[in-house]
């Protein structure tokens, strides 16, 4: 298995390494490094969690709607000019983010690092292996996606030493420095595009070659079918429970009586899983198709939230990440390869905007939906199964999904 992306990543070493580097720089926008400023935030403007969970959404939500738009802009922009802007956004957005004086602006805020970070930048690396390395597509987002792991595991703790240094703000205006600096990295990684989407567009207009798979559904065609439909619940379950879990670690730590330090130093345990599964979910997906890869993704989600209310042993919270850590790597890579198989190459761009917005969207929902069971008194293990059992439901919904002949 290893030998089959060692050959595959030292023929296409650059293109490959840009999937990678929009991956990890897509971070600043992440849940997972947003949090870390939380407390900081937080204290500056007198919030409690409720509100800094509001204040999450609406520029999360607002990012889900602009993304529809946005993200469309891949079908029909040169990708280096499409990957530039975007990165030149999510430096604003840093500088932005490190600037913020009032909570209007907090939105605006997290609007910006939500969009071009979280959003396009995932949207603009992901999307381009799908379509570019069509035989093999499921390696390709495997090898992209480590990216997302890379930053899991290390960014954080870099941020939360950052800010011990020298302040929050420091931090964020340095990543501002940082994602500038990496501009013309990115633009080396796409040297030879010009020919690599010429050979994309022969494929496209060659009936031979294209086919079924190649050509495509627009998006108006995608929300006719009742499909997509039964792929909403899929889509929406993994983002919106693993962002309210990230949200929220010390409510975890304080529902089992544990240190929200042994909470927040475990997460290596899922980076760690998520870059296995990954790999491995890779090569199965390009030998047997991301319809049959797929289905069963969130049934490790669910076991894991499950483990969480066995007891308050400290060990339970290993399984937990090890489970999430399994789903996220099924989800990032056989659920973005799925669309390029249901629907085509021609206009995944449109297509995949319309599902990061989904995502995105969820990844709002999740939060504000946990945080207000929490104020309602529902404990936190009730919790945990009741959005286990939606796994379950989402589960089944997708196996009839994608068994469902189509016209």
């Amino acid at each position: 298995m290893l030998i089959n992306y060692w050959h595959f990543a030292r023929n296409h070493p650059k293109f490959l390494g840009f999937g990678f580097v929009l991956a990890f720089l897509s971070s600043p926008g992440q849940t997972y490094f947003i949090g870390v400023f939380g407390p900081e935030i937080q204290a500056l403007f007198d919030l409690d969690s409720g509100s800094w969970g509001r204040i999450y959404m609406m520029g999360t939500l607002l990012s889900a709607v602009v993304i529809t738009w946005s993200g469309s802009l891949i079908d029909r922009m040169d990708l280096r000019l499409f990957t530039t802007l975007v990165l030149l956004g999510l430096v604003i957005a840093c500088l932005v983010m490190g600037s913020v004086s009032s909570t209007a602006m907090l939105v605006m805020a997290i609007f910006m690092l939500r969009q071009f970070g979280q959003g396009l930048s995932s949207h603009a690396g992901i999307t381009s292996m799908a379509r570019y390395h069509a035989a093999d597509r499921g390696k390709a987002i495997a090898l992209a996606a480590i990216g997302f792991s890379l930053g899991e595991a290390s960014l954080p703790l870099m941020a939360v030493y950052s800010i011990q240094i020298w302040g929050w703000r420091e931090t964020y205006l340095g990543t501002a420095v940082f994602v500038a600096l990496a501009i013309p990295l990115v633009l080396w990684l796409l040297k030879g595009h010009v020919n690599r989407h010429a050979g994309l567009l022969q494929r496209l207009n060659d009936p031979v070659s294209a086919g079924a798979q190649q050509g495509g559904h627009t998006r108006r065609q995608m929300l006719s079918e009742p499909l997509f439909y039964l792929l909403l619940p899929a889509m929406i379950a993994p983002s919106m429970i693993m962002t309210a879990m990230f949200f929220f670690p010390a409510e975890i730590a304080k529902a089992k009586g544990w240190s929200s330090l042994w909470v927040t130093g475990n997460y290596w345990t899922y980076s760690v899983a998520t870059v296995i599964t990954i790999i491995s979910s890779g090569v199965l997906v390009d030998r047997f198709s991301a319809r049959r890869v797929v289905p069963p993704f969130l049934l490790p989600l669910a076991a894991g939230l499950v483990s969480l209310t066995i007891s308050d042993q400290r060990f339970l919270v290993w399984p937990f990440m090890l489970f999430m850590g399994v789903s996220s790597g099924l989800y990032f890579t056989g659920l973005s390869a799925l669309w390029a198989e249901l629907y085509g190459a021609r206009h995944l761009g449109a297509i995949k905007s319309l599902t990061n917005a989904v995502m995105v969207f969820s990844s709002a929902l999740g939060p504000a939906l946990v945080g207000y069971l929490l104020t309602q008194g529902m404990p936190f293990d009730q919790i945990c199964l009741m959005l286990a059992g939606g796994c379950v439901v989402a589960t089944v919904m997708l196996f009839y999904a994608l068994r469902m002949p189509r016209s």
